[in-house]
């Protein structure tokens, strides 16, 4: 089993050493004879930014491999999903035994996720040199 997550893309433009890959999405079941007539059927498409010290190898409209490791993915989804919920749980708890009112309570939890999104805001470009996108011809 490979290391690896991929996938296949275009590329839309290059600028400054970051080359922007849009890649298509999909669904286990847009391959389905009835995908078309199903709500289940989905495809979104996204754009990545793959940081390149080489660009002149590129062209846009060129199609390319987008990959990633699965540590990478794993870090990505730590930061995104799972340092939030277990503030989010956590400062709900606290501020519950400590107010004991549900709607403030609330609030206050929901209030908490604020500094964490600014924190990575500011740690943008740390975080981008440890979770990146490399590509292959």
């Amino acid at each position: 089993m490979s290391n690896k997550i991929s996938h296949l893309g275009t590329i839309k433009s290059i600028a400054d050493g970051c080359i922007k890959v849009q890649i298509v999405q999909t669904s286990a079941c847009t391959a389905c004879k009835v995908a078309s007539h199903c709500n289940a059927a989905e495809s979104k498409v996204k754009v990545v930014d793959v940081l390149c010290s080489d660009t002149k190898d590129y062209t846009i409209g060129q199609q390319v491999t987008v990959w990633a490791s699965k540590d990478v993915a794993n870090r990505a989804l730590l930061l995104g999903f799972g340092v939030p919920f277990l503030l989010l749980i956590s400062v709900l708890m606290i501020s519950l035994k400590l107010i004991g009112n549900e709607g403030i309570s609330a609030l206050v939890a929901l209030g908490s996720l604020m500094p964490y999104y600014l924190v990575l805001w500011l740690l943008k470009d740390r975080i981008q040199n440890t979770i990146s996108f490399n590509i292959e011809v």
